[in-house]
């Protein structure tokens, strides 16, 4: 509000809070509350802002305090998953490609990418087309376009990629309460390639160092 930007969030066919908080085994859409964090806790944060009428999303992996190699792993392996989905934007290229690149990284890290949400178009609404769906083929979807707007969020699981969203109608958790994490930036395509919209200019989208 400082920044004459509003919470996209919030009030979002009716969420009621300004993010969201995604802890441990939760994938996404985690509803902020009283819940204490404890040490080795890791939680995505993820914030969508309206300037202008044009909306930007964004979300970034924490680790609480010293976190466990293996949680450090997967916030690793989703980052780099999230980098390899950026890499294959390009005019003239497809959404599927994206989606292969990020799914032939993750299982090869023996993780695995959730199938039930994707990353979308951004623009004067909220979610828009194109649907950007982290696994996929080659050559698949639809083209990419100079001018396009979207994110590109996968959620990697440690386990296997099924979920389920709880009786709250919002908060999503894995099935087998494997660890999860979620890495989001919001991309554009360009005439030569693309251009990220959501990097911290001090670095801070980057995954959190082991030790907190």
């Amino acid at each position: 509000l400082d920044h004459k930007a509003l919470p996209a969030c919030l009030g979002y066919r009716g969420y009621t809070k300004t993010v969201c908080i995604s802890v441990n085994h939760v994938v996404c859409h985690g509803i902020p509350s009283e819940r204490a964090l404890r040490e080795g806790d890791i939680a995505n944060i993820d914030v969508t802002c309206i300037v202008d009428g044009w909306h930007g999303d964004h979300s970034r992996m924490y680790g609480v305090g010293p976190i466990a190699p293996r949680a450090k792993r997967l916030i690793d392996v989703t980052y780099e998953a999230m980098q390899r989905g950026l890499d294959a934007v390009k005019p003239g290229a497809r959404t599927g490609d994206i989606g292969f690149a990020i799914q032939q990284y993750v299982e090869a890290q023996r993780c695995s990418v959730v199938r039930d949400f994707c990353g979308h178009g951004l623009g004067r609404v909220f979610h828009d087309a194109p649907n950007i769906l982290h696994f996929g083929h080659k050559g698949t979807g639809e083209l990419l376009r100079p001018g396009m707007f979207f994110t590109i969020e996968p959620m990697v699981n440690l386990g296997k990629h099924p979920v389920k969203v709880l009786a709250d109608g919002w908060t999503a958790v894995t099935r087998d309460k494997s660890l999860s994490a979620q890495c989001e930036h919001s991309v554009g395509v360009t005439e030569t390639g693309y251009e990220v919209f959501s990097l911290s200019p001090m670095g801070l989208f980057k995954p959190p160092v082991i030790g907190g």
